[in-house]
């Protein structure tokens, strides 16, 4: 399971350092077509400001595969798990809050990303 966290810290911190310009909530918005790319996500945006970004997934394609191959009971913990400390990575302003997963049985993922502006723009260490 660390691995798995650390790996996707390092890979949002990838990301950052190739954001022109510095990294910010809108430019994480900007990721979300890489996730949603061959409606591997359908997504609905409720909200998407410069310091929140909230939206709930209806669909999701990594779900889907996780329970064909008959991993649906560790799906949450291969892929899911990744989301909130990929922001981290990207950026510490960042936080993320989700209660429920398609992954675990809900009707949808319910993403909220809240950008607090005057934390640490770097993680410290």
């Amino acid at each position: 399971m660390q691995a798995i966290s650390q790996a996707a810290i390092d890979t949002g911190r990838a990301f950052a350092e190739r954001t022109e310009g510095g990294t910010s909530l809108r430019s994480f918005q900007d990721l979300q077509s890489l996730w949603t790319k061959d409606d591997a996500l359908q997504i609905e945006v409720l909200r998407a400001t410069d310091t929140h970004f909230d939206y709930n997934v209806h669909r999701c394609r990594y779900a889907e595969t996780y329970r064909e191959m008959g991993l649906d009971g560790i799906g949450h913990l291969l892929s899911c798990n990744r989301d909130g400390v990929f922001c981290q990575g990207y950026d510490p302003r960042i936080t993320m809050e989700r209660t429920q997963t398609l992954m675990e049985g809900a009707e949808h993922c319910d993403f909220r990303y809240t950008f607090h502006p005057d934390a640490p723009a770097k993680a410290a260490g």
